[in-house]
């Protein structure tokens, strides 16, 4: 190793334990014990937070590991909370030099595919910047939709929503929240777009939604990017019935996507059952 990558390697080392001892353990959710020493976090617990081994972390500081890939530099920056200068930083002692996407991704790592799985009391789907559905559970199939029948273009739901217009007249999934939702996701498509400026899928599906409905152009023209959660919802099922459930989000920053976990709000715990009996079955529809 010639000098050069020496020097990089131990400010490496040293950026990570000075941004590591910065943060206290309540800004991440952790307890802080009757005999923390260490200021800030542990090594052990930023390993945690980063889905990285604590051996591997320990080396990093210590200027002994190898360097860490794209992967594991995004896991770091959301771990320990880095600025977009801070991270573009972190990349830079780490020899690989931050790139900008070209368009957000579609690719949703197994870990959050095995969550999904895991939940089997709760509707989780994943979202891409775009509003597309890019995974999902067996509960989700069967509250909204089973995906895996569509094409890609129609599981796009700002697509669905703004530009399918149901024949009966209700919205997408008879959702209770038709307005505040058509809200969320015009302002979230609008932050997309400044994300990615270039990339040809975003910038053809906002002129698409512009140009094709009036409502998605109001909504677009107020410039609004903050948004409100919405804490509850309600879904009109065809065989069960409404269904009301609390919404959590969870975003998955370095692949800028959201996971959406429905689960049942007191009165609607047996129509979730009920849907994770029959799955995607029509019980309507005469056989």
């Amino acid at each position: 190793m010639n000098r050069q990558d020496f020097d990089r390697e131990r400010d490496l080392a040293d950026f990570l334990r000075s941004r590591r001892e910065r943060i206290t353990p309540a800004d991440v959710g952790l307890p802080a014990g009757p005999r923390r020493r260490t200021p800030g976090l542990r090594r052990e617990e930023v390993a945690q937070l980063a889905y990285i081994s604590t051996e591997y972390y320990t080396r990093l500081e210590q200027a002994r590991a190898p360097h860490p890939s794209r992967e594991v530099l995004a896991q770091l920056a959301r771990a320990l909370r880095l600025s977009d200068p801070e991270r573009d930083h972190l990349h830079h002692l780490a020899g690989v030099p931050p790139t900008l996407p070209q368009g957000p991704s579609r690719e949703v790592r197994p870990s959050i595919v095995q969550l999904l799985d895991r939940l089997p009391e709760a509707a989780a789907v994943v979202l891409s910047a775009t509003y597309e559905v890019i995974a999902w559970n067996r509960l989700a199939a069967a509250l909204m939709e089973d995906f895996s029948l569509l094409p890609r273009r129609a599981r796009n739901l700002a697509r669905r929503t703004f530009l399918a217009p149901r024949e009966d007249g209700c919205p997408l999934y008879g959702v209770s929240d038709t307005e505040e939702f058509s809200r969320t996701m015009a302002q979230h498509l609008r932050a997309t777009a400044a994300r990615y400026p270039e990339d040809p899928e975003v910038r053809s599906l906002v002129a698409e939604l512009r140009s094709g409905s009036p409502e998605f152009a109001t909504l677009w023209a107020t410039h609004e990017v903050a948004t409100r959660p919405t804490l509850c919802k309600t879904f009109q099922h065809p065989t069960v019935g409404l269904v009301a459930v609390h919404c959590d989000v969870l975003d998955i920053t370095d692949r800028d996507q959201r996971v959406f976990i429905y689960t049942a709000a007191p009165g609607s715990e047996e129509a979730m059952r009920l849907l994770s009996v029959i799955g995607t079955q029509r019980m309507d529809v005469p056989g």
